[in-house]
């Protein structure tokens, strides 16, 4: 017998369950940054100089605020003030709108985030049984790729939920875009968009494509993508893990409940009790 035949007879299904059922991977992996729900009052002052990409601030209160669009998950923030910053576990990062990655949320405006869902399911509708994407990388450093190339390993494995990769935008309902928005894919990246039939998803994957990251307000990029397209699902992480990529087309095929909301956080390692809410699995096909 061949040794990959017996490998895979020794080693069985590593196929993730993931949505039908739970993973310990997805559930444990500490995808993100969160503020300790207790955390004391800060000052700009205080946390300046902690983040290279400037994703600390406070709010007038003194209320520390995170955004992780813009977190490259150095963590150092969590070293230097264990006080008021965690590791959150949790692969559900996707949300539908740019604001959202920012922890603390503020109030929830219920109406503006029930017709944001009501658009992205009435625009998705028909990708359910099959989705077709186009990865375009937009001055990406590579890492964000690694991970993509992952969601079609046995692990993964996302044509069983009958989503595909392809190599033509006029293929393509989701385009999934990585880096940081460089000035020369500007261009490129407007006519991949132009050729795409509609409607689209367009999915920006990971803190490059959210922000800019470290190379936000360059001569060289555009700080992200949100200035050159309408982006309807925003992935943050340095680079985000597959389990988050693959929340974040779920969410575009409507396969998921509340998880277009603010990120939802796990506890933190010492068990206090993290901010935001549990995202609901989705049916898988």
């Amino acid at each position: 017998m061949t040794p990959w035949f017996v490998r895979g007879l020794r080693e069985g299904i590593v196929t993730t369950r993931y949505p039908r059922g739970t993973d310990p991977y997805e559930r444990d992996f500490p995808a993100a940054v969160t503020v300790r729900p207790a955390a004391p009052r800060v000052t700009r002052a205080e946390l300046g100089g902690l983040c290279p990409t400037g994703a600390l601030d406070a709010a007038p209160d003194g209320t520390p605020r995170l955004d992780r669009g813009r977190c490259v998950l150095c963590r150092r923030c969590v070293r230097v003030r264990p006080d008021v910053f965690a590791p959150a576990s949790g692969a559900a990062t996707a949300a539908v709108a740019r604001a959202a990655l920012v922890v603390p949320g503020a109030v929830e405006d219920e109406a503006a985030v029930a017709a944001l869902r009501a658009r992205l399911a009435a625009r998705t509708a028909r990708f359910r049984r099959s989705l077709h994407i186009r990865h375009v990388d937009a001055g990406s450093d590579g890492s964000d790729e690694w991970e993509i190339a992952a969601l079609v390993n046995p692990v993964y494995d996302i044509h069983r939920l009958g989503m595909f990769l392809t190599a033509s935008p006029r293929h393509a309902d989701v385009l999934i875009v990585t880096g940081a928005g460089a000035r020369g894919m500007a261009a490129p990246l407007r006519r991949t968009y132009e050729a795409t039939a509609r409607p689209v998803v367009v999915i920006a994957a990971g803190t490059d494509a959210c922000s800019g990251g470290m190379w936000a307000g360059t001569y060289a990029t555009h700080s992200g993508i949100g200035g050159l397209l309408d982006v309807d699902i925003w992935v943050p992480g340095s680079p985000p893990s597959p389990f988050s990529l693959l929340q974040a087309l779920l969410l575009a095929t409507g396969r998921l409940g509340r998880a277009d909301r603010e990120p939802p956080d796990r506890k933190p390692p010492d068990g206090g009790t993290a901010d935001g809410g549990t995202a609901e699995g989705g049916r898988g096909e």
